[in-house]
């Protein structure tokens, strides 16, 4: 006769077994792409407006200025952005002593724009931004990024090369190799592996939005954020979703590690849940349900075997079960892991393996309270 811990441990393993079957396929699709590779022949043609929300972002909105003024792209051809986001320190100052030497760059203050409070402070800089634009194609990005001198030469031969109106690329963290970075790092890292599986294979709209570019007139033919602009997160992925409706067929990945740019970790564990319950708020607002559907997935399996040890001290036999899903979990991830950290050049220390249970654990908790709770972020309060 079964007992009830044959249950629970049944269900949990065929969660597990679509759990593997879905990172293979993943897996799959990542190691069948090839890096997009810039022609010897590239010609710059597309003019691209390059636009900062940025919000107390001091110490680092002049690294991401000056990487920016260091891309080997005719002047002519961009320009930056940074609308400032009710800064309480010297990012404005900044931002405007370096738009004095580089005409490239201007300065726009949201709080010139907006007076009664919102709950999605980024999009309403991103729109605002857009309209007092110059340029056919709007890339964002975040104040704390950097990226490589060929960045904007990329998206453009890529632009002409596939005519595409939305353009996701890579995104990865820096790392100081603490234990705070290194799991931070790993953990984007995979998420990053899955958008460009995903997203090159046309399964799920997904992106980051410190790396990603589309045609203004495609964010007009939208209508922008409306209908999805009262959700403090998902300036990215909740826009490529509306533009993916609209144009099936030109949405693409940028899958080339020149284009890769890289921003800074949370410096603290509490920053570092805090940003993920962000990501995970916006879970059930995807138009596109096979995304949410994944989500769903990987909760579940992930609480059953996050409760399996507490579970364990009413059947001790649980507990091999439980270390069995762990290895196999582990094993299932490394083979996904280890060509996403080649194209990254992430490095995998041997202790990551000992991070699995308390990445399940930040897992459910932040999934969570992105459904039920609320939430710092950048000093406010989020609902």
């Amino acid at each position: 006769m079964y007992m009830w811990w044959h249950y629970y441990s049944f269900i949990t393993g065929l969660l597990f077994v679509v759990y593997a079957v879905l990172i293979c396929l993943y897996r799959y699709w990542f190691v069948q792409q090839r890096p997009f590779i810039l022609p010897h022949y590239h010609q710059p043609q597309t003019s691209f407006s390059v636009i900062v929300p940025a919000r107390n972002e001091a110490a680092n909105i002049g690294a991401l200025l000056h990487s920016l003024l260091q891309q080997q792209y005719p002047s002519d051809l961009w320009e930056v952005i940074v609308i400032d986001d009710f800064s309480t320190d010297d990012t404005a100052a900044i931002v405007q002593q370096m738009s004095t030497q580089h005409p490239n760059i201007r300065l726009m203050q949201l709080s010139q724009w907006v007076q009664i409070p919102l709950n999605a402070y980024k999009k309403k800089a991103i729109e605002l931004a857009i309209a007092q634009s110059n340029n056919e194609w709007i890339i964002t990005t975040d104040a704390d990024c950097t990226m490589q001198p060929q960045w904007l030469c990329y998206y453009d031969a890529y632009i002409q090369q596939r005519q595409p109106v939305l353009v996701a690329a890579p995104v990865i963290f820096s790392s100081s190799g603490s234990v705070l970075d290194t799991f931070q790092e790993i953990d984007f890292m995979t998420m990053q592996g899955v958008t460009v599986a995903a997203v090159s294979a046309g399964v799920h709209s997904m992106c980051n939005g410190a790396n990603l570019a589309y045609q203004k007139k495609a964010f007009e033919a939208v209508n922008g954020f409306k209908g999805i602009d009262t959700i403090a997160s998902g300036d990215d992925m909740l826009l490529m979703n509306k533009i993916k409706n609209q144009f099936p067929s030109q949405v693409g990945y940028l899958y080339a590690q020149k284009a890769i740019v890289q921003t800074a970790p949370m410096d603290t564990w509490m920053g570092f849940l805090n940003q993920r319950i962000r990501w995970a708020s916006k879970a059930d607002k995807y138009q596109d349900k096979s995304i949410f559907a994944v989500l769903f997935l990987m909760y579940l399996f992930n609480l059953l075997v996050f409760l399996m040890p507490f579970v364990a001290l009413f059947a001790n036999q649980l507990w091999l079960i439980w270390l069995g899903v762990l290895a196999l979990k582990t094993m299932v991830e490394a083979s996904f892991a280890l060509p996403m950290a080649r194209f990254f050049g992430v490095q995998l220390p041997f202790w990551c393996v000992f991070l699995q249970y308390p990445h399940i654990s930040y897992m459910v908790l932040a999934g969570w309270l992105g459904k039920f709770g609320k939430y710092q972020w950048k000093g406010r309060q989020v609902t």
